[in-house]
């Protein structure tokens, strides 16, 4: 098994699972927590205890995490690992280690009010912060301070400060890990106002395949704006030899067999175009390049309607770190940015 960053603090990490019923845990991208941790802790957690179950905040995280797991144990999905996203569930009586979406949690703390049979809840990539992890969060709290006093909680983060979250958690200890070490070299290219996403981006990906090896990973605000890259590239690279060249979209209405699509291995160079679902949790095998736009879509509440709607707005700092970071995960990457360093 290749060793990972993560695996440095995992006893540490097991000790303070076992003295304490809540432990925070930062992380950096590529550590290797959403694969290493739940495995470690089958060592700390006995079966007779109950499952452990794993949050992600989108359902191919889920299902990507639990079968890499179950691939690392030798066995099939289902057995020890096993996932429950909407509409599909492969568990069994043997399944030890479950991933989850919020929202399925949130439904069986309905179905089961004290989490019978479970032993703990981990939060991954719990610095996305949305309204389904910060309740499924409050009704985990309430039900160990009401009725169950065993249940352990275990909240997992690359980026967010883990003190505040410590301090819910009535003290909770904090454990750190580094990130991989594979640079990431940042090519910054001169801002464009008068000019869409849509025009510049394919003109990016033409540089990329001309300057890099490797798959390609683009990051564009949403589903409109992939597809028109999509059919501008299609167009543009069409006197280019495409037998071993892929185009991907990766968005979170496509259908899942397509999400799949995006992420698994290639037979030839693969270019995916994605929205911010390709920022954290997923491991797209083969990428050594980022496109980053600057943009992300984002609900924003409007107060002359009293409604949420969707904006365009410039990513964070952080969120651009975390879209370059995806290039150095397997190995040194390159990560072009649409806009001047001045910008960033």
């Amino acid at each position: 098994m290749t060793s990972c960053p993560i695996d440095e603090i995992l006893p540490e990490l097991k000790e303070a699972i076992r003295k304490h019923s809540s432990v925070v845990l930062q992380a950096a991208p590529g550590a290797g927590k959403t694969t290493r941790v739940p495995l470690a802790l089958l060592d700390v957690i006995p079966p007779e205890k109950g499952r452990i179950l794993m949050l992600e905040p989108r359902k191919l995280a889920a299902v990507s995490a639990a079968r890499w797991m179950a691939k690392t144990l030798g066995e099939g999905i289902g057995q020890t690992l096993g996932y429950s996203i909407r509409f599909d569930s492969r568990v069994s009586k043997e399944t030890r280690v479950e991933v989850m979406t919020e929202g399925i949690l949130t439904r069986r703390i309905l179905a089961n009010p004290d989490l019978a049979g479970v032993a703990m809840v981990i939060f991954d990539e719990f610095h996305e912060r949305s309204l389904q992890t910060d309740l499924a969060l409050a009704l985990c709290l309430d039900i160990r301070r009401a009725l169950r006093e065993d249940l352990k909680i275990l909240v997992m983060s690359a980026t967010l400060d883990g003190g505040p979250v410590a301090a819910l958690l009535n003290g909770a200890p904090v454990i750190s890990s580094r990130g991989k070490a594979f640079p990431v070299e940042e090519r910054y290219c001169v801002d464009h106002p008068d000019q869409s996403v849509t025009a510049r981006l394919p003109d990016a990906v033409g540089r990329a395949l001309q300057e890099t090896s490797g798959d390609i990973l683009a990051f564009l605000p949403g589903a409109g704006e992939i597809l028109a890259v999509r059919n501008a590239l299609e167009e543009k690279l069409r006197n280019r030899a495409m037998s071993n060249l892929s185009i991907h979209p990766l968005y979170g209405d496509l259908p899942f067999e397509e999400q799949e699509r995006a992420i698994l291995p290639a037979s030839g160079r693969k270019i995916v175009l994605a929205t911010n679902i390709a920022e954290t949790s997923l491991t797209i095998e083969g990428v050594r390049v980022v496109i980053d736009c600057g943009l992300t879509r984002r609900l924003q509440y409007d107060p002359a309607t009293g409604m949420n709607r969707l904006v365009t707005v410039t990513v964070s700092r952080a969120s651009a770190r975390q879209r370059q970071g995806r290039a150095g995960r397997l190995g040194p990457g390159v990560c072009y940015r649409l806009y001047s360093q001045h910008t960033f």
